[in-house]
């Protein structure tokens, strides 16, 4: 012991003796001469020295001077020597980091790998350190055992080069993921496992696997499950349930995963009592309007936040931005029942004292202002907050919204609400090119200017082409053509059809519709819309045309003017109104009718129903309904041929060629009807391989029903044609994309089979 304790020293003094012996005494510093430096300034070197010119330098601040250059990290040799009064620092660099370069890496790519090790100082440039590299492995290590990749294997290598510097390679061999093999849950009597499982991300292995990678273990993703699990049992009753403890074993091979977890379910609690205490501001019917848990009701979590929520909101549209409310259980053990208190403060009354509006440098302020909801000198409501940001939001004339509700100084009860808006070109010159296989090519060109001027009013011309029609088109409109939103525009449209292109009867028609539009608000969701204008349509019929059109043309003349109206409520719920919604519903009644004395004397009604339930977080169930139903009056018994429903193809009962569905005429083709029946349920979904935050691309399955009938009195259950398939939606940037792949379920033999069928590009 005593031999080592030799050794020790002595190689401890011979490390140091080069600084006893420079400087056996003390000596006033007149000068500091650093050398050996390269990349490193002096001026680094001066401020690390803990020696300044003109301080004495005794043997106590030898070693200070060379710990404190020792922890910049720059050195790995330090020396101190002395020439007469001259202090002589000279200095061996750590090595700089030429490159880092990665192998065996499919997890993760070369970039992000690169900025995540930045953060711990592995990146080029920055000065090489050896504990680096196995803080590195021991990080890289981590970030493959997150995505279940336990079989990672990470070998660093620093090889010297030229100038004092070191490449960096790291090799990986990241192995296989390892998948879940069992999910055992110990201690549940209330529940099965296949119920409580349902509710867990992670899954065993299934088919879908290979898209969902959620039978692949993931640290993460298990404390979420066990969050999920906690809440599934308090929103159940189950006060005392507690997750007594998790194992999580691999085997030798690190392929498979075990995952065990034991709980204590307790009893079932119920609600034996529920109050409202505090400065209470409201009637009690109110307050317990906004409550929603009940005497007798099963104990919930989930209800009591809703309730502490919905108190909060009550009083913040109030004007009681800060309302603070408490829910406090009191648990009786012995009936197993619990009494909850609502404890309200309501704080202090928050009103607006200015509403400012920064970065709208094209925007009139007043079109910005007309939609907001908050007033100024009133108490600020958060709901009218909200709507005003949404309403902001949807104009399309800002790529960014953001809102400030700052205190005024000196003023507690007062703020300012500060909107800053990052304006988008609201305008645009586009060319497109689209196809579809019932309508062929698709060209087109538009002018649209969304914001005119900044007045918020719209204007645009368009040109759509394809082989079955032309059309030409100009369009006005003002949004607010009165203060409180009522909005009139002006539509002019030329069109040019050949039905024959459209697999229906052989015929054509030029068609001018001129029209005059009106739209009422009259809520946040509901609208009303109103519209009456002018349409001369031109018959023209073929060497092919059926009977049915021949007769129809023989008793009219062959130019038709008629004084059209339409009418139309849409109440829109959906969380994203222009595509690609996964919440909320979608209500449109249409109707349409000329005024007696036109050329054909005719109405239309139609009702389309939407509504979206998200089932996860990445799957969404789409429930669409349709509804068309039409005839003629006056000198006409049935609905103009002109104005006959159809169906089958992309947009209705996908897996039949596009509108073939329903009667067909003395030759054999597509007629349409009067009454058209329409259904569809479909499973939306992110892309597989995309990224799920990526809300222009759509995978779903489906099912659609549907058939056009000649009168509603035809209608029958059984004709309506079914199908099911796959489908994919791209938000692409010169149009949407839907494609289908769909088999027929009860196709008839005269049905036109077309099973994958798509459109591109927007028709007119």
């Amino acid at each position: 012991m005593k031999s080592i304790c030799y050794r020790a020293l002595l190689t401890f003094f011979i490390g140091c003796g080069f600084v006893t012996s420079a400087f056996a005494d003390t000596f006033m510093v007149e000068d500091i001469r650093i050398e050996g430096i390269q990349r490193i300034a002096a001026g680094t070197v001066f401020n690390y020295l803990p020696v300044k010119i003109g301080e004495e330098l005794s043997e106590s601040r030898y070693a200070e001077a060379i710990r404190a250059l020792y922890k910049s990290g720059y050195f790995q040799d330090i020396r101190l020597e002395r020439q007469g009064n001259t202090l002589i620092v000279v200095v061996e660099e750590r090595p700089a980091i030429a490159s880092v370069e990665f192998s065996g890496n499919k997890e993760f790519n070369n970039e992000e790998l690169k900025e995540a090790l930045k953060g711990i100082g592995l990146s080029e440039g920055e000065v090489f350190k050896q504990a680096i590299l196995e803080t590195v492995e021991d990080e890289l290590r981590r970030q493959y055992y997150a995505n279940g990749k336990y079989s990672v294997k990470v070998t660093s290598t620093a090889t010297p080069v030229e100038r004092n510097r070191v490449a960096i390679r790291i090799d990986i061999s990241e192995g296989k993921v390892a998948r879940i093999k069992e999910i055992n849950i110990v201690g549940n009597t209330a529940f099965d496992d296949d119920e409580l499982l349902e509710q867990f991300e992670l899954t065993l292995p299934a088919w879908y696997s290979f898209f969902s990678r959620n039978d692949q273990y993931s640290k993460q993703k298990l404390a979420s499950d066990l969050e999920t699990l906690s809440s599934y049992y308090l929103n159940r009753g189950y006060l005392k349930f507690n997750i007594d403890s998790t194992q999580v074993s691999i085997t030798p091979n690190k392929q498979d995963i075990y995952i065990t977890i034991n709980i204590t379910e307790g009893g079932q609690y119920r609600v034996s009592d529920v109050k409202v205490s505090g400065k209470l501001l409201y009637v009690d019917e109110e307050l317990f309007k906004a409550v929603k848990v009940r005497n007798g009701d099963v104990f919930s979590r989930r209800l009591i936040v809703d309730s502490t929520d919905s108190l909060t909101e009550l009083m913040a549209n109030d004007g009681y931005a800060f309302a603070n409310i408490n829910a406090i259980p009191d648990v009786n053990e012995q009936d197993k029942t619990v009494s909850l208190t609502f404890f309200v403060d309501p704080g202090r009354r928050v009103y607006v004292r200015r509403i400012n509006v920064s970065g709208n440098s094209k925007t009139k302020d007043e079109v910005i202002r007309r939609e907001l909801r908050q007033i100024e000198n009133s108490w600020m409501s958060t709901k009218s907050v909200e709507q005003s940001t949404t309403r902001l939001e949807r104009l399309g004339y800002f790529n960014q919204v953001n809102v400030e509700t700052p205190s005024v100084p000196g003023n507690p009860d007062q703020v300012d609400i500060n909107y800053s808006v990052v304006e988008q070109p609201s305008g645009a010159l586009t060319a497109g090119i689209g196809f579809s296989q019932s309508q062929g090519l698709l060209l087109s060109t538009s002018v649209t200017q969304d914001n005119f001027l900044g007045s918020g009013t719209r204007f645009g011309f368009s040109i759509s082409t394809r082989e079955a029609d032309t059309a030409y088109g100009l369009n006005y409109m003002n949004p607010y053509y009165t203060a409180d939103g009522v909005s009139r525009g002006f539509n002019v449209l030329l069109k040019e059809r050949d039905a024959e292109e459209l697999g229906t009867s052989d015929y054509t028609t030029d068609q001018l519709l001129m029209r005059v539009n009106y739209g009422f608000p009259v809520s946040e969701t509901n609208t009303i819309f109103a519209g009456f204008g002018y349409e001369r349509l031109e018959l023209k019929l073929a060497s092919g045309a059926p009977i049915e059109i021949r007769d129809f043309a023989a008793n009219q003349d062959d130019a038709y003017k008629n004084l059209v109206a339409v009418a139309s409520w849409v109440g829109d719920r959906r969380n994203r109104v222009a595509l690609l919604a996964d919440r909320g519903t979608y209500n449109l009644i249409s109707g349409e009718f000329t005024f007696p004395g036109s050329d054909l004397e005719y109405y239309r009604i139609t009702y389309r129903h939407q509504t979206y339930v998200p089932l996860t977080r990445r799957i969404t169930l789409l429930l669409n309904g349709e509804l068309g139903i039409g005839d003629g009056y006056g000198d006409l018994d049935d609905l103009p041929f002109l104005e006959h429903f159809y169906a089958g193809g992309v947009a209705s009962v996908r897996g039949f060629q596009d509108n073939t569905l329903g009667p067909k005429d003395s030759e054999g083709e597509p007629f349409g009807g009067d009454f058209r029946v329409v259904g569809n349920a479909e499973f939306l979904m992110p892309m597989p391989f995309f990224d799920e935050d990526d809300r222009a691309w759509r995978f779903g399955t489906f099912l659609d029903a549907g058939n056009v009938f000649a009168e509603t009195g035809d209608f029958a259950l059984d004709e309506l044609r079914y199908s099911a398939g796959i489908g994919m939606r791209w938000l692409s940037p010169i149009g949407p994309l839907k494609a289908s792949w769909a088999y027929p379920l009860n196709d008839e033999d005269d049905d036109k089979i077309q099973r994958f069928q798509f459109t591109f590009g927007t028709t007119y």
